[in-house]
């Protein structure tokens, strides 16, 4: 009997042993990559960068910092989804501060950029991060919850993708900033330096990734976790038209017409909703009530273009599309590798597009409703126009349902993490960057020192800033111009001109009236364009503050291109004062009204004289028969 409860006791015991080093492993941090990747479906035409990631606990997942008196940090969004696949933002990384162009990506955790002693790199936007130039640049040495270089002093990284590409390289801490433009100062962040990087990761245009999802190495993670923001962040993308758009990392007070939908952070470190059925033209689809709930359920990934559906859904979506299309013609993709399925004969007008095609309706377990118009499930066909195709696509492999970019074109998505909930709330994401914009640099930051663990005062790694270009002094300036060179991808297609006006003027925060191409030349595939930009129409000049902006985001090369426009290059520019004006045009005006009214006053008089003038002559003539005195003629 003592033998068998000895026996009992010792099978306890390492049945405790075992939970207690399961627990551990389990709890180990995002440095850790021995778990298998989730994988996601991808359309290849265009990179989809969802990381696989460690399972997280309550430390990730329960916070309690949602202040809305804490600072946020308002970033830009630029490129175009459909050309790049991806939206990109700038993040400037050590001190003084290095810049890149990073994808924003809600399916990755690590954020990571190319190390200048990278071994397989590509060549990318910006030039890579060159850690001997960051005086508070610190490697992150070897510890029990990292896996460690060869030579076991520092921690690396490795990410592998659905599409085959993958990144690894070492983790280092340096000061991040978010640009002038953010009020949140300055913070100490881990982030990964790369030593080899393969596929799509090799060839894309952008630098590399920040990472917005779940887990330590999580930039939205490690600033939660020093108090700094709020456990929320949101991203807004823009139309089929116009790219570009908005971030904030913080908390923000949700419009109150916002639509909401739970989401399960215990079901897996993806950011999910819950999506129950799908409406086309007001009807719903006949569909198994949990189609939109098996594995992972519904995902929300901004690295990923287009929406992936079970198999049963997409067929049930895309026949219940086409049948209120019918009178559409049908035709092949602007890709022959790829099956898709697209249509002609709408028109090239995006705003007419909802007269054509269906609205189509996302409603949640809460019974609320997302409704989505034609840009939010169609892209444009490349090589015939007015035509359009589905951006959505079946899930072959995975019965997961996978909402890309596409669906949340002009929607500003909120990720409230404190509260399991996910925001939506249609609008027009290109000009919500303008409003959201703070109008003061914020001051210098206390940031902590890379050997120490105590907070210092010390220079903040702002965005780079540079001195203006030119001193205006008290001059006005009247006109600025630029010579710019623009080399297209293929020379059967012509920049629609238009279009890129529309684009600059955004680019350039300044109204669409303002910008005037002045003439172009063409050699080969390169247009030689003069731009114009002129004061607005409220106004004789432009601002000294506006000049200098725009003078130094023409210099500094920050008009980023969409793809489809092709690339560019700045010449020269030049800026005109006002031309001081004669006195006969400042006077102008008054010298005509006075002219004018002159006229008509001298007209007027001269009508009433030859009136009275004739009425007169009349009384001069007596009636036939009137008696007259007879006169004497006088003697001659």
């Amino acid at each position: 009997m003592a033998n068998s409860s000895s026996s009992s006791s010792l099978i306890i015991s390492y049945c405790l042993i075992l939970l207690n080093l399961y627990a551990i492993v389990s709890s180990t941090s995002d440095f850790n990559n021995r778990h298998h990747p989730m994988i996601l479906p991808l359309h290849l035409s265009t990179p989809n960068l969802s990381a696989h990631r460690m399972p997280f606990d309550d430390h990730y997942s329960r916070r309690h910092l949602q202040n809305s008196e804490l600072p946020k940090a308002r970033m830009r969004l630029f490129d175009d989804l459909l050309s790049n696949g991806y939206y990109t933002t700038r993040l400037f990384i050590g001190t003084p501060p290095q810049e890149f162009a990073l994808i924003v990506d809600t399916g990755s955790t690590v954020t990571y950029v190319p190390c200048s002693s990278c071994e397989q790199c590509g060549k990318h936007q910006d030039p890579r991060f060159q850690p001997e130039l960051s005086s508070t640049y610190q490697p992150v040495k070897c510890n029990p919850s990292c896996n460690c270089d060869d030579e076991g002093k520092q921690c690396t990284y490795e990410r592998r993708y659905a599409e085959m590409s993958s990144s690894s390289g070492v983790i280092a801490e340096d000061v991040v900033s978010f640009g002038n433009e953010s009020e949140l100062k300055p913070q100490r962040a881990v982030f990964g330096c790369e030593n080899v990087e393969t596929g799509d990761l090799y060839t894309q245009r952008a630098d590399g990734i920040m990472g917005l999802g779940r887990g330590r190495l999580s930039v939205v993670d490690q600033l939660v976790d020093k108090g700094v923001i709020g456990d929320s962040f949101s991203l807004c993308y823009g139309g089929m038209d116009l790219g570009g758009g908005a971030m904030v990392l913080g908390a923000i007070s949700p419009p109150q017409d916002m639509v909401f939908s739970h989401s399960n952070p215990y079901r897996s470190p993806y950011y999910n909703i819950e999506l129950k059925e799908l409406h086309v033209a007001g009807k719903p689809l006949k569909l198994k009530p949990k189609v939109f709930d098996e594995k992972h359920g519904t995902v929300l990934d901004s690295g990923t273009t287009y929406a992936y559906f079970p198999e049963a859904a997409f067929h049930a979506l895309k026949d219940a599309i086409m049948k209120e299309i019918h009178h559409l013609k049908q035709i092949p993709g602007p890709d022959p590798n790829y099956h898709d399925i697209c249509f002609s004969g709408a028109g090239r007008e995006v705003s007419q597009l909802s007269k054509v095609f269906p609205e189509v309706n996302m409603v949640f377990g809460n019974g609320q409703k997302l409704s989505l118009s034609p840009e939010n499930y169609l892209f444009r066909h490349t090589k015939v126009s007015g035509a359009y195709c589905l951006g959505i696509f079946p899930n072959v492999n995975d019965p997961t349902t996978l909402l890309g970019g596409i669906v949340v074109r002009n929607t500003l998505v909120t990720y409230d993490r404190e509260n399991d909930k996910i925001g939506f709330w249609k609008t027009n994401c290109s000009e919500l960057w303008k409003r959201l914009q703070v109008p003061d640099v914020p001051a210098p930051a206390p940031v902590l020192s890379p050997s120490s663990n105590e907070s210092q005062e010390m220079a903040p790694a702002q965005a780079p800033s540079i001195m203006p270009l030119f001193q205006p002094g008290d001059i006005r300036i009247g006109i600025i111009t630029f010579d710019m060179l623009i080399s297209v991808n293929n020379s059967n297609t012509n920049p629609n001109f238009t279009e890129v006006a529309e684009f600059i003027a955004q680019e350039l925060e300044v109204d669409n009236s303002q910008v005037h191409m002045l003439n172009f030349t063409l050699k080969g595939n390169t247009y030689l364009v003069k731009w114009a930009i002129l004061p607005a129409e409220s106004a004789d000049y432009i601002s000294n503050t506006t000049a200098r902006k725009i003078i130094l985001q023409l210099s500094e090369h920050r008009l980023h291109f969409p793809e489809r426009f092709g690339s560019y290059e700045l010449v020269e520019w030049k800026i005109e004062p006002q031309k001081d004006r004669t006195w006969w045009q400042q006077h102008f005006v008054a010298v005509t009204v006075g002219v004018v009214v002159t006229l008509v006053v001298s007209l007027l008089s001269i009508g009433l004289w030859l009136v009275w003038r004739h009425h007169k002559a009349l009384g001069l003539y007596e009636p036939v028969g009137a008696v007259v005195p007879e006169q004497e003629l006088q003697p001659l």
